[in-house]
């Protein structure tokens, strides 16, 4: 008895770290920002809320959906996760889960989203969803990621999808203002990685990864970052020029959008570590707050 009980308790133990090796596939903090825009793509989408029942079936299948293109990227980059100090310790690289259950793990989720979003809310969103999986594991992860400068340019239009997502769960269709949702994420995306890609540009050479301050250098890199920001604000403000928003997100675009640039410029002005930092968790913020004052304005027009 006094043997078999720790050894009972290191299995326990061992089975609680597995499945939090399986969680840690899908990125979950990734995901929460990634839900946040869907559920505000939602709110904002109609004149009506939609039912609680679609909106929270929405959300789930929303999650596998990620969570299965999280774990199918983790497949496909385990060689390079490996090389990476910031990757190293995931569970594909650091053999705590077999690859072949990691492909069928990604796998699964990503049929079950489909399957979830359509019953749940309907075929347009559900094929939405299927569409940025192969975006994100086929175009940017198996191609762009190890080939282009551009890979995270055009690769995040993947992480742009689920505001669409949400939209079409929300009225069965999209409109014009949907695609600037897009838009506005698909220009948030470079200035926000590519802030990291600095930080992290000695990780990126050493696994050949062909990131922008990798090619071109750190200067060039945040000159683009700045420019990506102009043009991200101004997508922002097209919003409440077409009439769909109103005066309390303009002066919230203006001002978190005037901050993100803020934080651009320094960056180009007096760059270091800290202030790489600095934008990349503002712009983490930024998107977050932006949606946000998406529902307020919104709910109060309602």
């Amino acid at each position: 008895m006094g043997i078999e009980a720790p050894q009972a308790l290191n299995t326990a133990a061992q089975a609680r770290a597995t499945w939090r090796d399986y969680v840690t596939l899908t990125k979950p903090r990734v995901i929460s920002l990634l839900l946040l825009t869907t559920l505000g793509a939602m709110l904002i989408a109609g004149d009506h809320i939609p039912p609680l029942s679609t909106i929270v079936l929405t959300l789930i299948g929303g999650y596998l959906a990620a969570g299965g293109a999280g774990a199918l990227n983790c497949y496909f980059d385990r060689d390079i996760d490996g090389v990476m100090s910031r990757t190293s310790r995931r569970p594909l690289p650091a053999h705590r889960i077999e690859p072949g259950q990691a492909l069928i793990f990604g796998l699964v989720l990503s049929g079950l989203s489909f399957v979830i979003l359509w019953l749940g809310a309907n075929l347009l969103a559900a094929a939405l969803a299927m569409l940025g999986i192969v975006y994100y594991v086929g175009l940017y992860t198996n191609w762009l990621k190890r080939t282009s400068t551009q890979n995270i340019v055009i690769g995040g239009g993947a992480g742009a999808i689920p505001p669409l997502v949400g939209w079409a769960a929300a009225t069965g269709t999209l409109s014009p203002a949907a695609f600037l949702l897009f838009a506005i994420i698909f220009y948030w995306t470079p200035p926000h990685f590519w802030a990291l890609a600095l930080v992290r540009r000695q990780d990126y050479a050493r696994a050949g990864v062909p990131m922008l301050p990798v090619v071109y250098g750190e200067h060039l890199t945040r000159v683009q970052i700045v420019l990506y920001s102009v043009l991200m604000l101004i997508l922002t403000l097209l919003l409440s020029i077409t009439g769909f928003m109103g005066a309390i997100y303009t002066a919230a675009a203006l001002a978190l959008g005037g901050l993100f640039l803020y934080y651009a410029l320094r960056l180009l002005r007096s760059p270091s570590i800290p202030t790489t930092w600095r934008l990349y968790k503002y712009s983490l913020l930024y998107l977050a707050l932006l949606f946000v004052a998406m529902v307020v304005d919104r709910a109060i027009l309602r």
